[in-house]
């Protein structure tokens, strides 16, 4: 458990707050690409560590991102003007530029430099990955920005989505590092369902390499968890044996301050994405994913296809936005009845629903003095320790890990192998792993 003192460090993310000001020192996804179509089109509300502003495509193509209020009188500039290379406040025709400059203020004199000394409180932009990233930290201070593999991937191979979650940041990646929740809330199945049949040549997969079993180990509900510090934040494994007596390795990747890559159940090394829980203030979230590795990469990671009845989410996506219809106001469309002959949730959609189910029902922001942890928790509580400490020690002058953005980024992932007996888990999606070393293939189809 933590204390309260330490609860309130982990989850309030507004200015000055020791979270929220370690927080701004990494580059902040504050919107999808898609959102800003076109030049010179309207302007976004964007909400982002409990600051309100507003995000605008200029006649370059250059994103902005500024305050909400115009700092003349405080009007909202989402109601402003994008024409000409500036975003122009209605209420007096002030406009102001992507760095936050004002480049014309016509209800002033003609002759005034007024204008000169004013600005609007702007954030560093940097577009990668069909994802707008904004620095909203000390300008002095701005970390270049990091590499994970979207700098060099062509337009076509973009993939970014975001689902609004309605619950604080630290609940929504508490669970994408919880290995023992999938034999439960993904993959359980009520005592009256019938029994799942393993494959007929399912015995062939129970012997040490790729690919595994398509996750059939994770329905171990009790996994053993080893952690293993990183330059970027950390690695674990959920060990669990197999039938034959091996040990099937599930190793999923936290990068500072909340980037997780997650095993794919269709091939050896993790998915081609990251997962992040963005605060958009203290009380809701952005679970966002997005592409990391481009097509060469993905051909080695997917040996095979996801098949054909694999379940995805039926909502609408609206420029890489999705729409939910599971809320809890109607109880995530819960079904008891399959709940009791078939699923163990009886929310039958996808992962993410049944994840903002669980999360979201513990209320806005968790009380974690009154949790009980167990040994299936240690990936969870080194999380909390690795963020809670780099707060404290930034107030003391410590710079934060995972800032340098010369380091290979790009290289993390995360993996699933049915280990040998003595192999470590610990070479699993490195360099060190034989299958990087391997020739790509195409995908079977």
């Amino acid at each position: 458990m933590l204390t309260k003192e330490d609860n309130e460090i982990l989850t309030r993310v507004g200015p000055g707050t020791l979270m929220g000001n370690l927080l701004r020192r990494y580059w902040m996804p504050a919107l999808l690409s898609a959102e800003l179509p076109v030049n010179d089109g309207p302007p976004l509300r964007v909400r982002l560590l409990c600051e309100d502003l507003i995000a605008f495509r200029d006649t370059e193509g250059k994103v902005g991102l500024v305050a909400n209020a115009c700092p003349h009188r405080g009007a909202s500039l989402f109601f402003g003007r994008n024409e000409e290379s500036g975003l122009r406040c209605v209420y007096h025709g002030w406009k102001f530029d992507t760095t936050g400059a004002c480049v014309d203020m016509p209800s002033e004199p003609a002759e005034s430099n007024f204008k000169r000394k004013v600005r609007a409180r702007a954030y560093a932009t940097h577009e990668s990955g069909g994802i707008v990233w904004g620095y909203m930290g000390p300008p002095e201070q701005q970390a270049a920005f990091p590499d994970f593999g979207t700098e060099s991937m062509p337009q076509g191979e973009w993939s970014a989505r975001k689902v609004l979650t309605r619950c604080n940041w630290i609940q929504g990646l508490e669970g994408n590092l919880d290995s023992a929740h999938i034999a439960f809330l993904h993959g359980g199945r009520s005592p009256l369902a019938p029994p799942r049949q393993d494959p007929p040549d399912a015995a062939l997969y129970d012997k040490p390499g790729y690919p595994p079993m398509r996750g059939r180990y994770r329905r171990q509900a009790n996994p053993t968890l080893e952690v293993q510090d990183t330059w970027y934040g950390f690695r674990y494994a959920g060990l669990r044996k197999t039938p034959a007596g091996y040990t099937n390795a599930r190793v999923t990747d936290f990068i500072m301050p909340f980037y997780t890559y997650v095993p794919n159940p269709y091939g050896p090394l993790g998915g081609n994405g990251a997962g992040m829980y963005v605060p958009i203030d203290d009380n809701t979230t952005w679970r966002m994913n997005f592409q990391t590795k481009g097509s060469d990469d993905i051909a080695r990671i997917m040996v095979e296809p996801a098949p054909a009845n694999a379940r995805t989410t039926v909502d609408p996506y609206t420029n890489g936005v999705r729409t939910r219809a599971r809320l809890p106001e109607n109880d995530y469309l819960i079904d008891r009845e399959s709940q009791r002959l078939n699923s163990y949730t009886g929310i039958d959609s996808d992962n993410a629903d049944q994840d903002m189910a669980v999360t979201e029902s513990m209320g806005h922001i968790y009380d974690r003095s009154h949790e009980h942890l167990g040994t299936t928790d240690r990936a969870i509580i080194r999380m909390r320790r690795m963020l809670i400490d780099a707060a404290k020690n930034l107030a003391r002058g410590i710079e934060p890990p995972g800032l340098d953005a010369s380091m290979p980024f790009e290289r993390i992932r995360s993996a699933e192998r049915v280990l040998d007996h003595g192999e470590d888990w610990r070479m699993l999606g490195t360099q060190a792993d034989p299958v990087l070393a391997q020739p790509i293939a195409p995908l079977v189809s």
